[in-house]
């Protein structure tokens, strides 16, 4: 179970720019994970435009952002270059990276179950450890909370 001020999970997934992306990788800055359900539907889209809108802020504070789901490589890349996205998006297709930080699980939507992924941010520290989990995140809002949330 993920907890604030545990070590994050270690991670390695292919990345939209063709690179395998670590959370190794980032050791020394925070990271912002993000899990979003599905590329270039109306929630992750906003999602993902204010997560770019605030690469300026996230930088002065050294961070980054990664955005993780299910979707193919070649779904990202369409993705992020529709909407202009400056940073990596993970593809997770077997959901074992999604699960080990907690955003899989049952859905409801319009009374019908399902299981997918939860829309979920963490926030990782320069140790690689958790500072600040947002489950069930509403995407109006969000990114200006994970912002003050780096802050503390």
């Amino acid at each position: 179970m993920l907890e604030v001020g545990k070590r994050a999970p270690a991670f390695s997934l292919e990345g939209s720019d063709g690179k395998k992306v670590a959370l190794k990788d980032w050791k020394g800055q925070r990271v912002v994970l993000y899990f979003y359900p599905k590329d270039d539907t109306p929630g992750c889209t906003l999602e993902a435009q204010d997560f770019q809108r605030a690469q300026a802020k996230l930088k002065k504070k050294n961070a980054v952002v990664l955005g993780v789901s299910r979707d193919t490589i070649a779904a990202h890349c369409k993705f992020r270059d529709k909407y202009g996205l400056g940073f990596p998006l993970l593809s997770d297709p077997e959901h074992a990276v999604i699960e080990a930080y907690g955003a899989w699980g049952e859905k409801n939507l319009y009374g019908k179950k399902s299981l997918g992924i939860i829309r979920t941010t963490v926030v990782i520290d320069e140790d690689g450890k958790v500072k600040k989990i947002f489950p069930k995140v509403k995407v109006n809002g969000h990114v200006d909370a994970v912002l003050a949330a780096l802050d503390e």
